[in-house]
């Protein structure tokens, strides 16, 4: 009987053993998986923890950001109100140095102009012909000789206003670089060689047509040391009313004013016949202005005229 059993159980036993290692091996790596996933639970619980702590952390932390942007919106509106009303307190500022300047500017200038009218001769602007007087004694303060290069005539030596020769010998000279030649034939005269001048006039042509084109002693434009007679060659030497078909004149009518000479006896003038060859300096500010508004010296009025004796020389 006994003998009976321990044979089945030998018999049964080589399966039971197998069988018994995976029960164990089972019930081992399922109380693994029981302590593993507790584990991986306590780690997503304290994850889950460290997540809330952050979240709460991070929200207040935007909420310290927003309001810390509230805040600098806040400034920045400050600082911009802060800098228009300083930028409005430096325009005010500048208005005020600007007119000031400006006032200052004009008190200068005016100083200026009188500081030139101290050194400007007060006649070189007057309406001579027949309406303002030279007496004998009148002679410009400087006399310059001109060259003999700008003379139509080496025989007899000529003169001009010393301060207004810069702008005689800038005319010819760019005559001459525009192909046009032009020579002085007779400038600066004394009271007593106009004198002596409308005398023999008067003997040779009569009294009545000398003045029509010669004036009397102190009554010359000449005797300022301003005015010339030009000429350019191949006419013969004589002032007449011909020259104004030559290219000189052409010339001079279109350039002249740049250099601060005017036509003082044009046609239809009412102090002398027509004199295409009688040019006078009056300043480069004067002339332009009578060339620009097609207006005769003769025809300003001398209050007028006269504003412009402070920049005769500019």
């Amino acid at each position: 009987m006994i003998n009976f059993e321990y044979q089945n159980i030998k018999r049964f036993l080589p399966n039971i053993i197998p069988a018994g290692i995976v029960l164990v091996f089972l019930g081992g790596f399922t109380a693994y998986g029981f302590v593993r996933i507790s584990s991986l639970n306590k780690n997503i619980g304290l994850l889950q923890t460290e997540l809330a702590s952050t979240t709460a952390l991070l929200s207040q932390n935007t909420t310290l950001l927003a309001q810390s942007i509230t805040d600098l919106r806040s400034q920045t509106v400050g600082l911009s109100n802060t800098l228009t009303s300083a930028q409005q307190n430096i325009d005010a500022v500048k208005t005020q140095v600007g007119g000031v300047e400006q006032t200052v500017g004009t008190i200068s200038g005016t100083v200026g102009n009188l500081q030139k009218l101290s050194m400007t001769d007060p006649e070189l602007l007057k309406k001579y012909s027949k309406v303002f007087f030279l007496n004998e004694n009148y002679v410009p303060a400087h006399l310059f000789n001109i060259p003999e290069d700008y003379l139509y005539s080496s025989l007899r030596s000529e003169q001009f206003l010393a301060e207004a020769w810069p702008f005689l010998k800038n005319l010819f000279d760019t005559a001459k670089a525009n192909g046009v030649t032009i020579y002085v034939k007779s400038a600066y005269r004394s009271f007593a060689e106009q004198q002596s001048l409308k005398s023999m006039y008067s003997v040779v042509y009569g009294a009545g047509t000398a003045n029509s084109f010669s004036a009397d002693q102190g009554y010359s434009e000449h005797q300022l040391g301003t005015a010339l007679d030009v000429i350019v060659p191949g006419i013969g030497g004589q002032l007449e009313e011909s020259f104004d078909k030559t290219a000189g004149f052409q010339w001079l009518v279109n350039n002249a004013y740049r250099f601060g000479f005017e036509l003082s006896y044009p046609k239809g003038n009412n102090y002398y016949v027509y004199e295409p060859w009688h040019w006078r300096f009056v300043g480069v500010k004067l002339a332009t202005y009578l060339h620009n508004n097609k207006l005769n010296f003769y025809d300003m009025d001398q209050r007028d005229i006269d504003t412009y004796l402070a920049n005769v020389f500019d």
